[in-house]
C-alpha cells in the first residue's frame, strides 16, 4: 500500500501513515497532498483510527517553495481551494487521527496537523507559520483551523513575527494536546488510538463530524444539532451494548 511519498501500513483496525520524504523534511507537495487524498478519500476496510506521522525526525515543514510555481490569482485560489478540500477530507472524513509529531511542524504542516483530532508533540517539535515573512499567506485552512485554536490575536502576531512555539508552549496553547519525552510520540499515539479504535464506530463518527460543524453554528442550531447527534447515537446498537456492558460490568464489544 506505499506510495512515493506515503508509507501505510495497517495493523488491524489501526493505520499508520508515514509522510515520507525525510530530505525535504517531508514538506508538502502536490503529489503527498495528493496520496494523503487518495487515502482518506477511500481508507482501507476495517480501518477505525489512524496515526499520522512523518519521516526523517520531522512531522511536515510545510509547502514545499520549490514547488512554488509562479501563479495568476485564479490558479493560486484553485489551488489553495484544493487544499481545503483535502484538509476538509482529513478532519471530516469521519475516522479519528492522531498526530505524532517531531520536529518541522511548520506551515502547511501545522494546516495539516490542526487537521488532524489528536496531536502529541515531543520535545523537537517546532511550530510555526512563516509565511507572513516571506511575502506571502496562508492558503491552507490555517486561519480557520489554527486561527479557531489561536484566536485571531495571537495568530496576527505569530504570522507577523515568525514566532516559533515548542512542544510545551504548543501543549499550553492547544496546538498539541500532548507534550512527551524525546522517542515517546509514537508509543502514545499507538495507545490513544487502540483506545479510540475500541470506541463504537458511529459514536466516533458524530464526533469527528459533529462537534466542529456545531462549534460553527448559532446557540440555538447547534443545541438542535447536538439533539440530533444524539438521537442517532444513543439508539443504536451499539448504546444498547454500551448500556449493558456498563450494567454488566463488562467490556463493550461493538460493531
Amino acid at each position: 500500500m506505499t506510495q512515493p511519498f506515503l508509507k501505510v501500513e495497517v495493523d488491524g483496525g489501526i493505520a499508520t501513515l508515514t509522510m515520507d520524504r525525510p530530505a525535504k523534511r517531508n514538506a508538502m507537495s502536490d503529489g503527498l497532498l495528493a496520496e494523503l487524498d487518495a487515502f482518506f478519500s477511500n481508507p482501507p476496510e476495517g480501518v477505525r483510527c489512524v496515526v499520522l506521522t512523518g519521516s526523517g525526525g520531522h512531522y511536515c515543514s510545510g509547502l514545499d517553495l520549490s514547488e512554488h510555481v509562479a501563479r495568476d490569482a485564479e490558479q493560486t485560489m484553485r489551488h489553495s481551494r484544493n487544499w481545503h478540500q483535502v484538509m476538509d477530507r482529513i478532519q471530516f472524513g469521519g475516522l479519528p487521527i492522531v498526530s505524532a509529531m517531531t520536529g518541522a511542524v511548520i506551515g502547511g504542516g501545522l494546516e495539516l496537523a490542526t487537521a488532524t483530532h489528536v496531536r502529541i508533540a515531543e520535545p523537537s517539535c517546532i511550530f510555526q507559520l512563516p509565511e507572513g515573512r516571506r511575502g506571502i499567506f496562508v492558503g491552507g485552512g490555517a486561519t480557520v483551523r489554527v486561527g479557531r485554536i489561536l484566536g485571531a490575536d495571537r495568530m496576527i502576531e505569530m504570522m507577523l513575527t515568525g514566532r516559533k512555539y515548542g512542544a510545551d508552549e504548543g501543549k499550553a496553547l492547544g496546538l498539541a494536546h500532548y507534550s512527551v519525552g524525546e522517542g515517546e510520540s509514537l508509543p502514545l499515539a499507538y495507545e490513544l488510538a487502540n483506545k479510540i479504535a475500541e470506541n463504537a464506530s458511529l459514536s466516533n463518527y458524530i464526533m469527528v463530524q459533529g462537534i466542529s460543524r456545531i462549534e460553527d453554528m448559532a446557540k440555538a442550531d447547534g443545541f438542535f444539532a447536538e439533539s440530533l447527534c444524539a438521537a442517532i447515537a444513543q439508539t443504536s446498537p451499539d448504546a444498547v451494548e454500551g448500556l449493558a456492558a456498563f450494567l454488566e460490568k463488562r467490556q463493550p464489544s461493538f460493531r
